[in-house]
């Protein structure tokens, strides 16, 4: 056969028709307009409770789980809850991770509220708060968010449908300035949170390695892996499906997809080209940080939430500022095989050992600084009514 209707994957060692090559290729790496819709901002919302979710729906979360419900059934009260299904057990076993999430979400909630006039009181945990162990997670409100009038107009508000997260290598050649950094820990105003960073060389190479060593823990911990891969969505018709975890679109894992190469029902063996391209990630992500940002506060459940609000409202000075604001969560997690590194997280940092009570301070988030060649895609994100219990 001619040579030139056969072509090698790089490092795969598997042999494709060069026709199914250059279809592959020629696919989009784009998300499907449709996952991607809520980006668009509301679409012909009279309720300014729905309209404001609208927004809020678009906030960061952990492994894009996008792990809130919303009750609407009581007039002028928006009651937010938890689905206990969509957690992560294995990587943030105690929840802190995705009341985080819920944090940032009730943030754009409450800016969305105050771009229509409304105020808001918010009341945390009406029903009694979660316990320790996800075991014990139900439906009780998390929040009872009630509508006034009034509500000042937030100058980030702007940046909202603007925000996304850079998942990918960040520009070596650029530094990022030290008065950013500066604007960026400012913009938290909050005092029962505490924001630092850095951007001095001196100090990004130990910050660095640990980045990218806890990411190693992460994928050679059998557990931990698999529930990456288990919300792992790979091509158009399963990210349209599913508008949630952790989405890839790009031909080559698309075609090793297709071709049984990239197998979800087990964690990639060492060596292989699944593994190396989950380990190149990370490790371009972690050796091309070009400073970082962290938050840390008490860690009760309260503070969870208010370092999720926190966070958000960096992400999005950080999108007023051009710069990529990408979370490294590993060394966060609170798994055996990652104590190390989170004890190591905490004295980089903080300059303090790990906590050991809810009332010590605890490192709440962990963020990669950089500019990226090119604009973050926005990710996908379920339909508003999947959200809403009326």
């Amino acid at each position: 056969m001619q040579r030139r209707n056969f072509i090698r994957l790089v490092g795969g060692g598997v042999v494709v028709s060069a026709t199914t090559q250059m279809a592959a290729c020629s696919l989009s790496s784009d998300y499907p307009a449709r996952a991607v819709e809520a980006w668009n901002g509301p679409q012909r919302e009279s309720d300014p409770r729905r309209r404001a979710l609208a927004y809020a729906i678009t906030a960061p979360n952990p492994h894009n789980l996008q792990p809130w419900r919303v009750d609407l059934r009581e007039r002028g009260v928006i009651t937010v809850l938890t689905d206990p299904k969509r957690v992560l057990p294995q990587t943030d076993p105690f929840g802190r991770q995705i009341l985080i999430g819920h944090g940032a979400f009730i943030e754009l909630l409450l800016m969305a509220l105050a771009e229509q006039g409304f105020d808001a009181e918010v009341s945390l945990w009406p029903e009694g708060e979660f316990g320790v162990e996800l075991k014990g997670w139900d439906e009780r409100p998390l929040a009872r968010i009630t509508l006034k009038a009034g509500g000042a107009n937030d100058p980030l508000f702007a940046q909202v449908l603007k925000r996304h997260t850079p998942k990918s290598d960040y520009d070596t050649n650029r530094l990022v300035p030290s008065d950013d950094l500066k604007s960026l820990l400012t913009s938290i105003t909050d005092t029962r949170i505490r924001v630092g960073g850095t951007v001095s060389t001196l100090d990004l190479q130990p910050l660095r390695d640990l980045c990218w060593q806890s990411a190693q823990v992460e994928l050679q911990t059998p557990l931990s892996v698999m529930e990456s891969i288990e919300l792992t969505r790979v091509g158009p018709e399963e990210i349209l499906r599913h508008r949630d975890g952790i989405s890839l679109n790009g031909w080559m894992v698309r075609a090793l997809t297709a071709l049984g190469q990239f197998d979800r029902s087990a964690p990639p063996a060492q060596g292989s080209q699944a593994y190396k391209a989950m380990v190149g990630r990370f490790q371009g992500h972690s050796q091309t940080s070009m400073g970082f940002v962290w938050i840390s506060a008490k860690n009760r459940r309260a503070d969870q939430i208010l370092a999720g609000r926190a966070y958000v409202r960096l992400q999005l000075k950080a999108t007023e500022l051009g710069l990529g604001v990408h979370p490294m969560s590993q060394a966060l997690q609170e798994f055996p095989e990652m104590a190390p590194h989170y004890r190591r997280a905490h004295q980089l940092t903080l300059n303090r050992p790990a906590p050991t009570s809810p009332d010590d301070e605890t490192l709440q988030m962990f963020c990669r600084l950089g500019y990226t060649n090119k604009p973050a895609p926005a990710t996908p994100r379920r339909p508003l009514d999947s959200f809403l219990r009326i």
